[in-house]
């Protein structure tokens, strides 16, 4: 049966035009590589090269041979590379969620893209879902990696936060809104503004932030008529129903006619992602490339 070794020495021989320039290049002796080519012609019962006194040319069957030989190798080394990444952990399928407020945008698309460029082998499904369910989903192994707003109220065991990036908050109005204008807001100015989400007692994130930050003003903001923690709040905040401090990723997939005004104290919101602690390859090498 011919051999892997047989089908190099024998490329690496019509590439290079001479026997003693393939032995060179392949670390081998000539003695040892003209044996080699010839069991392979005896195996295969035609003869590859012409000897000549000058240098061995290919014979018909050589030519043929020579193809089919290159595309063996190739998808033999594409074989390696492969199973190689899947025992790396760089090959496979991942499971993503993220949070109505972790838009996949800016510098986190960014992130996201170059991995995927780099890991041509790995896929991502995606899919939004709130905090509190992805730390859930995660701990129960039905969801790899999650993306949400600190700070989460509920700790789930064996699950890991890494932090990601912190970006300021803004409020958001509606573009005929009296503050819409400004140039920057205090918080103690929104004291009788309706917020469109107001926070859950068991539940954190970019609500329970908002509040936090509304309570050091010295007020509890008041909830509108309608509310959302979803990404339909630009909307409501659009209509006109409320407003809502919201952070700056939120800009690039707000509509025209919501407007996003400063805070004059910063407050700043954190991304963090969240895997299990016993993660496997695929899921902490995603981890590593993004959390750097």
């Amino acid at each position: 049966m011919t051999s892997i070794r047989q089908l190099r020495y024998f490329v690496e021989i019509a590439e290079c035009g001479s026997f003693s320039g393939a032995a060179e290049r392949l670390y081998v002796a000539q003695s040892a590589l003209s044996r080699q080519i010839k069991e392979l012609e005896q195996q295969l019962g035609t003869p590859l090269f012409e000897r000549t006194a000058r240098l061995p040319r290919l014979t018909l069957a050589g030519q043929a041979f020579l193809e089919r030989a290159r595309r063996l190798l190739a998808d033999l080394a594409q074989a390696e590379r492969v199973t190689r990444d899947i025992g790396e952990g760089l090959q496979g399928s991942l499971r993503l969620n993220h949070s109505s407020t972790v838009p996949l945008t800016g510098s986190l698309l960014a992130r996201l893209g170059g991995y995927l460029r780099d890991n041509l082998g790995v896929a991502l499904e995606i899919a939004q879902q709130s905090s509190e369910a992805q730390l859930e989903d995660i701990a129960a192994g039905r969801l790899d990696i999650g993306l949400l707003r600190l700070p989460v109220l509920r700790q789930h065991e064996g699950v890991v936060l890494h932090e990601l990036f912190s970006e300021p908050l803004f409020l958001a109005v509606s573009a005929g809104h009296p503050l819409a204008g400004a140039t920057q807001v205090r918080l103690e100015q929104l004291r009788e503004e309706r917020f469109i989400s107001i926070p859950h007692r068991d539940r954190g994130g970019l609500s329970y932030l908002s509040a936090s930050l509304c309570m050091d003003a010295g007020f509890f903001p008041q909830a509108a008529q309608v509310l959302s923690r979803k990404t339909t709040q630009l909307q409501l905040i659009q209509a006109g129903f409320g407003v809502a401090l919201l952070p700056a990723c939120m800009r690039e997939i707000a509509p025209v006619s919501v407007s996003f005004v400063a805070l004059e104290s910063r407050c700043m919101s954190t991304v963090a992602l969240a895997c299990r602690r016993e993660a496997g390859q695929l899921a902490r090498h995603f981890t590593g490339a993004m959390w750097q």
